[in-house]
């Protein structure tokens, strides 16, 4: 799938995701548990929104004398801010599934990330709260509102797809997640004898 086709793709799934959030439809959950991520972003997205209505409303007084240019204007402002509110939707609708029956915890973000990972291939999880995140090729950082919450460690590497299509394989992943106790134990529960203190006897904090 090219750039211009990935972008394109992106941006239907978010206006989907907007008739979804009307309707209380979440996508993808079936008969996983889903856990929630957008909580901790709603004032950051109401802060984007905001700044493209006032920039909106500073170009319709420059551009006033100028109609023709001012409809281009808003018509992308408008695009813009639907999109905006599109990303909150997507964050939203597209929650975090654990699905005990499949075996697989899908971590997503809004709609670009989409990320199954096999119970099996799990080492450890554990809460832990991250603000700093420096980019390593084996680490995948998704953070919400600049923090992750929940740190996955993988026995085997699993394929992520980044944006444009290239793929990265990872060993660690950090997310967030409201409820993040809520979903260590659920994934625990799940991975009982593999969510062990390399070389303790228990189970990671």
């Amino acid at each position: 799938m090219t750039g211009v086709r990935r972008l394109v793709v992106h941006e239907v799934r978010l206006l989907v995701s907007i008739a979804r959030w009307v309707a209380r439809r979440p996508h993808g959950v079936g008969r996983g548990r889903a856990f929630g991520y957008a909580r901790g972003q709603g004032a950051m997205m109401f802060g984007f929104g905001f700044v493209c209505v006032l920039e909106s409303a500073c170009m319709a007084v420059l551009l006033r004398d100028h109609p023709a240019v001012h409809r281009v204007v808003f018509t992308l402002d408008l695009y813009t801010l639907l999109l905006v509110v599109g990303m909150h939707a997507a964050s939203v609708t597209r929650p975090h599934v654990l699905d005990g029956t499949a075996a697989v915890l899908r971590i997503r973000r809004s709609a670009h990330v989409d990320l199954r990972v096999p119970l099996s291939s799990i080492a450890s999880v554990r809460r832990e709260l991250v603000t700093t995140h420096t980019w390593d090729a084996d680490r995948l950082d998704l953070a919400v509102a600049a923090q992750t919450t929940v740190t996955l460690e993988l026995s085997t590497p699993v394929r992520h797809l980044t944006f444009l299509g290239r793929p990265r394989d990872v060993r660690l992943i950090r997310f967030h997640a409201d409820d993040s106790d809520v979903l260590v134990r659920a994934v625990r529960d799940l991975t009982p004898e593999r969510t062990v203190r390399p070389g303790g006897a228990g189970a990671t904090p």
